[in-house]
């Protein structure tokens, strides 16, 4: 699913962790004992509680496990608020999105193992259903650019990827081919996350083995390994109902239940609900080579397989696996590996190490869900594996080297044929070359280290840029968080150059109707060709105002409401710029009029006519470039 833990929670969240730490006496000087179990609950009491209670985060469950021994594992909250039913960190169950993926992963390869499939195959060979669309002849497709990230897809959740009504569930074959994403680079050539890919995978597995992906799940992975309080069924067993952690919002001082998230459409993408010791269970299996308790799930050789293969976009970059992600946290030594993973309720983690036999797995839910996860994971591997931080001096001839790398990128994990690929534009991080010789990516500072690589100033973070042959930079990576690259945009796509045009054009078209009022007597004498140019330019600006005034109320009803379905405020907004293009036609031909006939007394009137055709222009700009033009969305 959502792809949490960006670096985009903001630092904040950590440095009030950190100090609440500190304020509970659980930060030592040197670094404490893993295996205490008072020091670890001493440190995640003092970072989650407060935060869970300030955040309004209603439920959470971490476990740490080392040696093949969970050395502490405990509940936070109510997984009943109402009915004040503790988490109980043995049964309770939370909802680990992505991380449901490396089931998904899992399984392919248990598949390749036996000779079933081979992940360097058109997956078309696997899909009888439907087929993924030949745009790029040559250049299939195939289960290793799946599992790496690279299928060239774009990227949507919008209204289809998770779901609260039951109702709306549909076979996995249907949701796939119903909603099947452009195409939008070759494979291979950029790493974009694609949760649809993911799913496709999970088709694959059912129809390779005769099994829907579900009970192939249980049967090859969560019933082997006695995960007896794991599922990808939705909703929800009966059996299983009174453990799972209840999903709340929070609004006028109180909790408020909502539905059971449904991603049963795209299930193997993220629809799994999972309690802590059995993720135990599981991460036991992959730091002992595939095998936990005398069961194998994967043979020693695959295992290896999915960590040392995989792409990156600089090999200093720790980057993606098959299928698992390569981290960035305890240092380059603690080679760790795992998986986030976020819904619209709950953010999870699971991080795992095999050179110090290691686990951390953690989940929290509600809206407070995100900064208590950020600084909650954060700091733990700050606090029990704490890396050096050597000082840097920026190099002294970097303010002129260093203009290459500015300007604005955006993310290559975007759609870009539908209405959500705005938020690419709104997403988009300016990179600039400062005084002091270091370099501010969005709001944060790096000083180089290496050729193309930089450092954060006060953290370990890595940012690899790319450069092509012509010395030009073509976008760059976060170093353990390889699920996306960020190239560099056109100025019309930064959030720059959005801001302006809008800006400008809504207080022009708002300056209309406020001219309007200030002179309807002269408006009403005016007749002919000249009055039908000002209607013109009422029906521009009008049209224009109740777009953003119906994206408003869209928004002001939650983004959580526009991923379960796309709001009828959405679809009443999007008839507006239709109504726009039409009417900035019909407004250019009465500016022809304007100029040629003489039409309005003076010329100021005639620029001010001109001036709304101009913006109005810049207006369908807007909407073609961000497809807001139609109704591009997925029903």
């Amino acid at each position: 699913m959502f792809k949490w833990g960006q670096r985009t929670w903001g630092k904040w969240a950590m440095t009030l962790g950190l100090a609440t730490v500190m304020a509970t006496g659980a930060a030592h000087a040197g670094t404490p004992d893993l295996k205490d179990a008072g020091e670890v609950e001493a440190f995640a009491d003092g970072v989650i509680k407060p935060l869970m209670q300030k955040e309004h985060s209603p439920s959470g469950v971490v476990a740490v496990m080392q040696g093949g021994e969970v050395i502490f594992q405990k509940g936070y909250g109510y997984i009943d608020v109402e009915k004040r039913i503790p988490v109980d960190a043995e049964t309770s169950m939370f909802r680990p999105g992505s991380i449901s993926k490396l089931f998904t992963w899992v399984s392919v390869m248990q598949l390749a193992e036996q000779g079933k499939l081979d992940i360097d195959t058109d997956v078309n060979e696997y899909v009888t259903q439907f087929k993924v669309e030949d745009t790029f002849p040559g250049k299939p497709v195939t289960l290793r650019h799946i599992m790496t990230h690279t299928p060239g897809f774009e990227d949507g959740a919008l209204g289809y990827l998770i779901i609260n009504d039951p109702d709306r569930i549909e076979p996995l074959a249907k949701s796939l081919e119903e909603h099947q994403p452009a195409r939008v680079v070759p494979p291979g050539t950029r790493v974009s996350y694609s949760n649809w890919a993911t799913a496709l995978a999970g088709l694959i597995v059912a129809n390779v083995s005769g099994e829907d992906f579900n009970t192939y799940v249980q049967n090859h992975i969560f019933g082997p390994l006695g995960m007896t309080h794991s599922t990808f069924v939705e909703p929800l067993p009966a059996e299983l109902e009174p453990f799972m952690a209840k999903a709340y919002t929070y609004g006028a001082g109180k909790y408020k239940e909502t539905p059971y998230e449904i991603v049963t459409n795209f299930g193997p993408a993220g629809a799994s609900a999972v309690s802590a010791p059995d993720m135990a269970k599981f991460a036991r299996a992959l730091l002992n080579g595939g095998e936990y308790d005398g069961v194998r799930i994967l043979k020693e050789e695959t295992l290896n397989q999915m960590l040392n293969e995989g792409f990156s976009h600089d090999p200093r970059a720790r980057g993606m696996g098959l299928g698992f992600i390569k981290r960035d946290f305890g240092g380059p030594e603690f080679e760790n590996f795992g998986h986030d993973g976020g819904t619209t309720i709950f953010i999870s983690h699971f991080g795992l190490s095999i050179p110090n036999d290691f686990m951390l797995f953690s989940s929290f839910s509600g809206p407070g869900a995100g900064p208590v996860h950020q600084a909650f994971v954060e700091n733990f591997y700050d606090e029990f594996f704490p890396q050096e931080l050597p000082y840097v001096e920026p190099p002294a001839d970097f303010k002129e080297r260093g203009q290459k790398y500015a300007g604005s990128y955006v993310s290559s994990r975007s759609s870009y044929t539908k209405v959500e690929s705005i938020l690419r534009g709104l997403g988009s991080v300016n990179v600039t070359v400062m005084p002091d010789n270091t370099l501010m990516i969005g709001d944060t500072r790096y000083v180089e280290v290496d050729n193309n690589v930089f450092r954060q100033v006060d953290d370990n973070d890595q940012i690899i840029f790319q450069e092509n042959a012509d010395g030009e930079i073509t976008g760059y990576v976060l170093d353990g968080i390889g699920v996306m690259q960020f190239y560099p945009a056109k100025f019309y796509e930064t959030k720059g150059y959005i801001s302006i045009v809008v800006g400008l054009s809504l207080l022009v078209f708002v300056g209309v109707f406020i001219r309007l009022a200030l002179q309807w007597a002269r408006f009403r004498a005016l007749n002919g060709q000249a009055k039908n140019a000002y209607r013109a330019t009422l029906l521009v600006a009008g049209a224009n105002i109740l777009f953003f005034v119906f994206v408003g109320l869209t928004i002001s009803g939650g983004m959580q409401a526009l991923f379960y379905a796309i709001p009828g405020t959405l679809k009443v907004a999007l008839v507006f710029p239709i109504i726009a293009l039409l009417a900035t036609l019909y407004h250019l031909y009465t500016t022809f009029l304007v100029w040629r006939d003489g039409l309005f007394e003076g010329l100021w009137p005639r620029i001010r006519h001109s001036i709304v055709a101009l913006f109005a222009v810049l207006m369908v700009c807007f909407y073609h470039t961000w497809n807001l033009i139609g109704f591009n969305y997925f029903s």
